[in-house]
């Protein structure tokens, strides 16, 4: 063993750069599309280690910032190999992105450094999984909310391991990983002090073999539920980039957009067809859809000419809309103001067109940072100019309090949730709209912005997830990325190609019962966030008793 090369790597003053690159590494491979998720249950492992050598060897003048330094570069390495294809849209936005969220990751890792220092080896390693879990669940939920490699979707590609995520929600697949990755560590870590025992790794084993065999389990004996639904998908396959919107070289007017969306969807309405899905912002022209003035539009009367055309169908589209708010100066807090005319909000908007030529309309309310969404605007006005491109919308948007389903005329059990782009990597806020009634997911999106990369083709699995989580039928428009069918055990049934126009119809099915994960929602984040509060209390507690053993007594002068 003393011969091998892993001997002479952990001997070597190269092991701390060797262990950030090697977790960098491996996560990158565990990660989607590739089929390889096993290696996120060793991902952790070398900085594990590499924290460990740091505190103990004694080489480092400043072990936390040597840690936090080496542990950047793990973490950057992590988000620049997995989601590099941000920087499609704008290579500054991009690049930010990725060195921010990098840094974020190293916040869960530098505490759990200073708990383990102040609290001991076992208290540590339980805060290094609590802390990791609290800072997901804490990143689905503050203005910088950017989730994409919370460690629970890494699954996304082989979910048939994590069919019990109707139970846990993909927060319980980030526990699975972080607590194998402790108990592989635990098994290595004295080497080469001492040979590595592999018969004590049986543990980890069975806490990776359990849930699997669990997954198939449910798997094999899930059966699906509801009513069946026709439904039709449209993909007009429209580039954002040079055909979508007005100014560009190549723009096709909004007329003939709306005319290819309406041929494609002719080609696949029967007379048992329920509704037809069109992608994100499919619908737009020059000056705006005022919502007050909906019924007004001469494209919107066709839309609903449409509808009565054919029986029994309703339209579930993507708008740009936007509201007028008078001289109400407070009537929104993304307000916008335009000189002599007033105050208004725009939005990222889902449209709904039922048999009565009534319209429903939903607010996209997961917004992007720095694309639809200003974070925090009061300290980060100065990054306006590095907003990237995710979505068919882009600058400050408004949103709504209330997850809205949009539900069948003639049947009110046929609820549609429309789950519109960035929203469908949120487990808890997708279940919203399940709680609300929907017995269907519609993902309306619009891919295009990433070109032919790993981002949309992780943007697709991801809503597998989602469909695990809530064991809803999901019926997924894309403009320009993979438009698709998902039932309720994940699996993807029919899919359009990439950069083709395409329609797709399916019978699919309505459920109306709810997942133990639905009707609890994001239990496990919230309560580690709780614990990882009482965790940092108790090391600062700790750090302070402890400098003040260390701090010497003063001297009492006595007389001679």
């Amino acid at each position: 063993m003393n011969s091998s090369l892993l001997y002479r790597v952990v001997n070597s003053p190269y092991i701390v750069p060797f262990s950030a690159l090697l977790t960098g590494l491996l996560l990158w491979l565990g990660w989607p599309t590739k089929p390889l998720a096993f290696f996120l249950f060793v991902g952790f492992v070398p900085l594990l280690y590499m924290e460990k050598y740091i505190v103990e060897s004694g080489s480092h003048k400043s072990p936390g910032y040597s840690f936090f330094k080496w542990s950047y570069l793990a973490m950057l390495l992590w988000n620049a190999f997995t989601t590099w294809w941000v920087s499609h849209s704008t290579l500054p936005g991009g690049i930010a992105a990725v060195l921010f969220n990098s840094a974020l990751m190293c916040i869960p890792l530098t505490a759990f450094y200073f708990t383990r220092k102040y609290l001991g080896n076992t208290i540590g390693y339980i805060s290094f999984i609590v802390y990791w879990i609290a800072f997901e669940q804490l990143h689905l939920n503050w203005d910088l909310s950017w989730p994409w490699l919370t460690l629970g979707n890494g699954f996304a590609t082989l979910n048939i391991w994590v069919q019990w995520y109707e139970y846990t929600g993909f927060l319980g697949g980030s526990v699975w990983v972080l607590v194998v990755n402790v108990l592989i560590f635990i098994v290595v870590k004295d080497y080469p002090k001492q040979r590595i025992e592999l018969k004590k790794l049986w543990l980890p084993l069975v806490l990776i073999v359990v849930p699997i065999v669990i997954s198939y389990a449910i798997l094999a004996t899930y059966e699906e539920k509801g009513t069946p639904t026709e439904v039709v998908v449209v993909q007009p396959n429209i580039d954002p980039y040079r055909e979508k919107f007005s100014g560009h070289d190549n723009f096709i007017p909004y007329e003939e957009q709306q005319r290819r969306l309406i041929s494609l969807s002719e080609q696949k309405i029967t007379p048992n067809t329920k509704f037809v899905v069109w992608p994100e912002t499919s619908l737009r022209q020059d000056q705006g859809y005022w919502e007050e003035q909906l019924h007004s539009y001469q494209s919107i009367q066709e839309l609903k000419d449409f509808v009565q055309y054919h029986p029994q169908i309703e339209l579930v589209a993507g708008l740009d809309s936007y509201t007028f708010y008078g001289d109400n100066k407070n009537a929104s807090p993304t307000i916008r103001h335009l000189e002599g005319f007033g105050y208004y909000d725009s939005f990222n908007s889902g449209m709904h067109i039922n048999r009565k030529n009534e319209i429903d309309i939903y607010h996209k309310s997961k917004l992007v940072p720095g694309v639809e969404k200003l974070p925090y605007p009061e300290l980060f006005k100065f990054l306006g100019p590095l907003a990237i491109d995710l979505g068919g919308t882009v600058g400050s948007q408004g949103s709504q309090d209330t997850r809205d389903v949009f539900k069948h005329s003639l049947n009110d059990t046929l609820g549609a949730a429309p789950v519109i782009c960035y929203e469908s990597i949120y487990g808890e806020y997708v279940s919203e709209y399940v709680r609300n009634g929907a017995s269907l997911i519609f993902v309306i999106t619009n891919d295009g912005w990433w070109s032919d990369s790993p981002g949309y083709k992780q943007h697709l699995q991801y809503a597998t997830l989602r469909a695990i989580e809530t064991r809803r039928s999901v019926a997924r428009a894309a403009n320009t990325g993979i438009s698709a069918f998902i039932n309720q055990k994940g699996e993807i049934t029919d899919r359009s190609e990439w950069w083709v126009q395409a329609a797709l119809s399916q019978t699919i099915l309505a459920n109306t019962n709810l997942t133990f994960y639905t009707r609890t929602g994001e239990y496990i984040g919230n309560s580690v966030l709780w614990l990882s509060l009482l965790l940092f209390a108790g090391t600062i507690g700790s750090a302070i008793i402890n400098r003040k053993k260390q701090k010497p007594e003063p001297k009492v002068a006595t007389r001679a």
